[in-house]
């Protein structure tokens, strides 16, 4: 389907809302007409407040015509000056699909690259270009893949998609709208009549009677019917037009391989779902691990540590990239399957481009570290960049020094509580020798399963739980006298290097400890000085 065929279905979907509204407000009218014809004075009044009211929301989504200002996302503006080998294979890969090239390049901190367009007049006159490119993706993919990707957007600029967005744009936002004017207005009306019910319950109540139960399933009730008349037009409406996005996607993947080539193109889509979720874990494992601390890696890390996880986690993301999603994430996904995609990619015919030298795209700034520490100032929030900075070796060994003691006061408030001590690691031991531990036992939560058990059964559910709170206790102790240091994995997680010998006595110890008679001298023997 060609732009044309595009903008006009587009139109007509737009204009079906418009078509719905003057519908929905004949019909109130001709309700207004039957009841003064046919009812008293009074509920045709009562009949002409009501279809009033339901007619100002549809008026007002109707009338609304003024799209928010996209705001964009946040990033680092760059011109030519600034990093001309990004600019210049932008422009050209631009020339090559035939369109014109963006008016702006926005580094971002997304493992994403997306292009927008200022279009007027409903899209029918194009303006301002700007494309989006984020550096975790760069970080990610070589030269010849983000040249794919560069394509694909450039595909969206040469196929008039953006320009289309303006239209399809107007009609989700008015119809949105109207929805949510009828569902403030039921939302009102609930809490109405719940005050009004709750006052005549409390006033039951003052009297001594039995008050009614609260019930306000019938208020509302017409405002949420129009809701759901729009809603279910809205569904239509963005089923109708996201299946044209993702038309929209697979011409300009077509348009990719035929610029980038066919292989680069298939493998920067395999690539796109591993580093999503590659990113995702390394900024929740490791670049905010340490902020509950106070603490963040030094600038750039934030952005540019992925590449220490990659590159150390090549059997994962090798996996990943061969188990494709075969299934849209729901109906009104705006993309097909990645699998579906890379399919048709790999399908087209070898065009001789497999053995392109394997650069890194980060190569193509002028100098990727400022341009990764420059970014982080644009996307992070104030709060953040007040933190502390720290390497990794410190930042890993700091965070998690942080969280096993947190998590060894939790253990040690259980046994203050059971013992009435200070709760520390040595005051445990003591308590432990004085015959309190299964008092302790009692103390921690328990399972239904776990509180219903008796005897042996129940100190058999107890025990792992003693034996981990202890562990916590020796951990932070030894942590807080520099016995023992968290060593930072880019392959697997943080582990405590704790001294010489006691990889196996240490577990010896904690068992002798929480046994059925217990005994603390083997941990005692490793914990002094």
């Amino acid at each position: 389907m060609g732009p044309s065929l595009r903008a006009a279905r587009a139109l007509v979907l737009l204009a079906g809302f418009y078509l719905l509204s003057v519908v929905l407000l004949v019909a109130l009218g001709a309700l207004d007409w039957a009841a003064f014809a046919w009812t008293t004075g009074s509920v045709a009044a009562k009949l002409f407040v009501l279809s009033v009211v339901l007619a100002v929301p549809i008026v007002r989504g109707m009338f609304m015509l003024r799209t928010p200002k996209d705001e964009g996302l946040a990033g680092l503006p760059v011109d030519d000056t600034h990093e001309p080998r990004l600019w210049a294979t932008v422009r050209d890969i631009a020339q090559q699909v035939g369109t014109r090239a963006p008016d702006e390049i926005v580094l971002t901190g997304d493992v994403n690259a997306a292009v927008s367009e200022d279009a007027r007049f409903l899209g029918l006159v194009g303006g301002r270009r700007r494309l989006y490119l984020g550096l975790p993706l760069m970080t990610g993919l070589s030269q010849a893949q983000l040249r794919s990707v560069l394509a694909h957007e450039m595909g969206h600029y040469g196929n008039s998609d953006t320009r289309l967005t303006a239209i399809t744009a107007r009609g989700r936002i008015q119809v949105m709208r109207t929805i949510a004017h009828f569902q403030e207005r039921a939302g009102k009306t609930v809490a109405k009549e719940q005050e009004r019910q709750e006052k005549k319950a409390a006033k039951a109540l003052a009297k001594g009677k039995k008050a009614k139960e609260i019930d306000t399933g019938g208020a509302g009730v017409t405002y949420r019917a129009m809701a759901a008349i729009y809603t279910a037009y809205a569904k239509f409406y963005m089923r109708a037009t996201l299946s044209g996005a993702r038309r929209e996607e697979l011409a300009a993947d077509v348009a990719a391989a035929r610029i980038a080539g066919r292989d680069a193109t298939a493998s920067a889509l395999r690539e796109l779902p591993a580093l999503d979720a590659a990113h995702g874990f390394y900024m929740n494992a490791y670049a905010t691990l340490g902020v509950e601390a106070g603490m963040l890696p030094l600038p750039g890390q934030v952005l540019g540590g992925v590449r220490h996880l990659l590159a150390a986690r090549q059997d994962e993301l090798d996996e990943m990239r061969g188990s494709l999603p075969t299934e849209p994430s729901s109906p009104y996904d705006s993309h097909p399957p990645i699998a579906e995609r890379v399919a048709r990619i790999e399908a087209l015919p070898d065009d001789g481009r497999a053995s392109e030298p394997v650069e890194p795209s980060l190569a193509l700034l002028a100098n990727p570290e400022r341009a990764l520490a420059a970014v982080e100032q644009a996307v992070l929030t104030p709060e953040a960049l007040g933190l502390r900075r720290a390497d990794w070796p410190e930042l890993v060994h700091e965070s998690m020094a942080s969280y096993t003691e947190r998590s060894a006061q939790g253990f040690g408030a259980v046994v203050a509580e059971a013992t009435g001590s200070d709760g520390s690691l040595s005051a445990t031991l003591d308590a432990i020798d004085a015959g309190a531990l299964w008092q302790i036992a009692d103390r921690l939560p328990k399972s239904e399963e776990a509180a219903a058990a008796t005897g042996r059964a129940a100190r058999e559910f107890a025990r792992p739980r003693l034996r981990s709170g202890l562990s916590q206790l020796v951990s932070n102790e030894c942590v807080r006298q520099g016995r023992a240091r968290w060593q930072l994995s880019w392959s697997d997680s943080a582990t405590l290097e704790l001294p010489h010998g006691w990889a196996q006595e240490l577990p010896e110890a904690l068992d002798a400890a929480v046994a059925d008679i217990p005994d603390t001298e083997p941990l005692r023997k490793l914990l002094a000085p």
